[in-house]
């Protein structure tokens, strides 16, 4: 008998909480330390972190035709490029072994060997990101962008309805939640000056997105298609797309984000993948006009996941500032997958790909500081009555995001980073 990983009638004989993000119908993976231990696989349940090398070494996975040393690793790339029927059959077997009622894989009296407690866990990078891009697939956003720095008739750029804008990224920068960001600095061009000026960017912001994780290669001068893109997905993250928005804005032209940019961008720990996400499919936004035939695709391509932001100052509360939702994305893996590899562009396991600011139609659901206060204009006030028109050292970007349906919370953790000041 196999069990449906999906099933929300499954119950685990760890105890796990209503509201947690990490029910048995997760399962997600990541990389960890505990303790003395060396940096190796994990997955997560309930409060607690799941050792893959114990399990492993008791013999769960003898079936499975690999070595522990993919488990005994400081990465998930080698784990993923096992290729989804190997992964999906871990995590099946995975499932068997936690679920209340399958009586093959009594794993009971293991668990104070392989069960960790999440609080005493450190989570590190859960993969090695060859390369690194950053798509701009959000309407309301770029829209909203748009409008601020061109108006409402000029908002979008021509070509923003016909393909997926995205810039090649830097994937050195990218760093686990947790990680402190220092205040970049760079050449900016204040208002009325009449020549650029060095120094700590004045306007750090966050930007909301999530990211997927390539699970499979491709050849030099291989199209993906928007039909075959899924099967070299594995999983998704959160991401923050730390923004230096003055850097930014006298850089920019001709080529694109810069410095701006590549000083810094935060994952969450956990790589969802997408078999836990599959009951959270929905359709996304009408496009109009009409792709052309390599981005058209069929059924639904989007996800239904939750997404929330806070900002907690140096000595005070946290306050949610951003909910908005991933399903709003006007662009979708599938297509920005296919759209970055139309022309033969190779990909590798474990390249990140990030969605773009998610923000949603309404003021609450923008998707960074930028649009939240309208280029300072609309400044956010704080519980300790400080004010925010744009990140500020001390503050600590929280990023959430899950999807719930049928009683079950399908979870990321957090993405979670503090802004420190500049270095120089």
């Amino acid at each position: 008998m196999s069990i449906k990983t999906n099933d929300p009638k499954l119950k685990s004989w760890v105890q796990v909480s209503a509201d947690s993000d990490f029910p048995i119908q997760n399962l997600p993976f990541g990389i960890f330390q505990y303790k003395d231990l060396q940096p190796r696989v994990g997955s997560a349940i309930g409060n607690f972190v799941i050792d893959m090398v114990v399990l492993y070494e008791h013999g769960f996975f003898d079936d499975m035709g690999f070595g522990k040393e993919i488990f005994e690793n400081k990465y998930l790339n080698d784990f993923i490029g096992l290729g989804k029927e190997k992964t999906a059959a871990v995590r099946q077997r995975l499932s068997e072994i936690l679920d209340t009622d399958f009586e093959e894989w009594d794993a009971h009296e293991l668990a104070e060997y392989f069960l960790y407690p999440m609080a005493q866990v450190n989570m590190l990078m859960p993969v090695n990101v060859g390369d690194y891009t950053d798509f701009y697939s959000s309407i309301e956003h770029a829209t909203n962008v748009g409008i601020m720095f061109r108006g409402k008739e000029n908002a979008l750029m021509p070509n923003w309805k016909h393909l997926p804008v995205g810039y090649h990224g830097r994937a050195s920068s990218i760093v686990v939640s947790g990680t402190p960001i220092h205040r970049p600095c760079g050449q900016t061009m204040p208002d009325g000056a009449e020549s650029p000026v060095y120094g700590p960017s004045r306007q750090m912001d966050f930007e909301l997105e999530m990211g997927f994780i390539v699970g499979k290669n491709s050849d030099l001068s291989t199209q993906i298609s928007t039909q075959k893109a899924e099967d070299y997905i594995f999983g998704m993250v959160l991401f923050n797309d730390w923004s230096a928005r003055d850097i930014q804005k006298w850089e920019y032209v001709p080529l694109g984000p810069f410095l701006g940019k590549n000083f810094g961008s935060t994952v969450s720990p956990w790589v969802v993948t997408l078999e836990a996400l599959e009951p959270f499919r929905v359709q996304g936004p009408e496009q109009e006009p009409e792709v052309l035939p390599y981005l058209q695709f069929s059924g639904k391509k989007n996800y239904d996941i939750n997404l929330e932001v806070s900002i907690q100052p140096e000595s005070g509360a946290a306050q949610t500032i951003s909910r908005s939702n991933f399903k709003y994305m006007y662009w979708n893996m599938c297509q920005q997958l296919a759209h970055h590899t139309v022309n033969g562009c190779n990909v590798r396991v474990g390249d990140l790909y990030a969605s773009g600011t998610i923000s949603g139609p309404t003021e609450d659901s923008y998707g960074s500081m930028l649009e939240i206060a309208w280029k300072g204009t609309k400044p956010v006030k704080m519980p300790d009555g400080s004010e925010r028109k744009f990140l500020l050292d001390g503050d600590t970007v929280i990023m959430k995001g899950w999807a719930e349906k049928k009683g079950i919370r399908i979870g990321f953790g957090a993405a979670v980073g503090k802004i420190l000041p500049a270095k120089y």
